[in-house]
This record gives C-alpha cells, sequence and structure tokens, in this order.
C-alpha cells in the first residue's frame, strides 16, 4: 500500500476535501547518484575513489564536493591500481570477461581513483572562483556537475588561469577538455569559444601555435 493510499485509509474523507490535496505526502526528489568519495584532500586538489571498477568521471569533467560550502573542482588523472602495495596486477592473456567467470577475486583487490584540481567552491552568493577556506572533509561524496552548475561557474574566466597555473597537471591536454566540457553544457555555444579564445591568447602571451592548436583540438 502506497503513502497515499495509507493516508485516505486512515482519513477517508480527505478526497473530497478541496484544500486536503495539498497536505497529502509527497514522495521526496531522487538525489543523483554520487561518483566518488574523497580519500585525500588538500587545498589545492583532492583524490577520490570511484564508486564502481573503471568509473571514474571523465578527464576534464567538472565535480562538485559535497561540504559546508561545495567545492568545484576539474578531473585531470584517473588511475587504477592495486589496493596490496606489494602484489602489482599481472598479465594473463585472457579478456576481463574470461577472468570475471574464472577468477572474480582479482577483482577485488583493485581500486579506479581520480585526482581533481580544485577551481573553486559555492556560497551563498554563488559560484566563487578562488580556493575554498578548508579543504573536502575525507569520505565526503563526489558528484558530477550539471549543465546548468558548469555553464554558471564558466561563464568566468578564471578557472582558466587556475589550469595555468596548476603545477603538475597536463595543462594543454585540460584547458582542451574542460572547454569542451563547458561548451557542450552551452550547447555548442560559438561566442563562448570566441570569448575564452581571447582570453587565452592573452595568457598565453600571444603564442599563436600553442593557442590554435588548442582551438583547434576544441572544435573537433
Amino acid at each position: 500500500m502506497s503513502k497515499t493510499q495509507e493516508y485516505l485509509r486512515r482519513r477517508p474523507l480527505g478526497r473530497f476535501l478541496a484544500d486536503d490535496a495539498a497536505v497529502l505526502p509527497v514522495a521526496p526528489a531522487a538525489r543523483p547518484a554520487h561518483v566518488g568519495e574523497v580519500v585525500e584532500s588538500s587545498t589545492t586538489e583532492l583524490i577520490a575513489e570511484a564508486c564502481q571498477l573503471h568509473g571514474a568521471p571523465p578527464f576534464g569533467r567538472f565535480v562538485r564536493v559535497e561540504f559546508e560550502a561545495p567545492i568545484i573542482a576539474i578531473v585531470y588523472n584517473v588511475f587504477t591500481h592495486s589496493i596490496e602495495p606489494n602484489r602489482r596486477p599481472t598479465a594473463y592473456g585472457k579478456t576481463e570477461a574470461e577472468l570475471r567467470l574464472e577468477q572474480p577475486q582479482i577483482f577485488e583487490l583493485l581500486r579506479t581513483e581520480f585526482q581533481a584540481l580544485v577551481v573553486g567552491y559555492r556560497d551563498e552568493y554563488g559560484p566563487a572562483p578562488i580556493l575554498p577556506p578548508q579543504p573536502a572533509r575525507i569520505h565526503s561524496f563526489v558528484y558530477l556537475c550539471e549543465d546548468e552548475e558548469v555553464a554558471e561557474f564558466t561563464q568566468s574566466d578564471e578557472y582558466l588561469r587556475s589550469i595555468l597555473g596548476a603545477a603538475k597537471v597536463p595543462t594543454d591536454e585540460l584547458l582542451v577538455a574542460t572547454l569542451r566540457h563547458a561548451l557542450r553544457a552551452r550547447g555548442g555555444e560559438g561566442a563562448y569559444l570566441v570569448e575564452m579564445g581571447k582570453e587565452l591568447s592573452r595568457l598565453l602571451r600571444d603564442d599563436y601555435d600553442r593557442l590554435s592548436s588548442i582551438l583547434r583540438r576544441i572544435a573537433r
């Protein structure tokens, strides 16, 4: 019996009251599933374990960490490894499907993790393209940013500066992937790419070859 049916059973005349529908039980909206859980964190980046093996967010994707002030980050590295430090995976000469049938225990020792560059957070005034006051807490859940969130956060070009200023990320590749996600979130709006291209031209100090390479790959 549903909650509504149970409610009407207890109050059989309620269905005939004009204003009673407002108090009928309403099923809560489904929350989006998280894609990872933070296992290491600092002010500038985080490492999260993916919920599924080989199930990390794509390279360059914007993610959100649920926190007092939700943290926005960009995935810049994905890796799969053994949880046993002294036991490295070896080749078996078989497909994954065959191994899952014959030796499923192998996959119980594997974990997929992803690293993300922190580029901002949200407060009561909206997106803030600066480092958050505190790093994400360990065991916080990581969610994919919706297109609306990506479009709102990338209105400012500050995230481009964050990528260019990061020390250990594949800068050009991350710029291409991130701009492609930002462009897709806007439905392929060409004016946005032109605007960001002008900003990149300033940031790259008129390095025309590098700029044209980035823009060509974004448009593919």
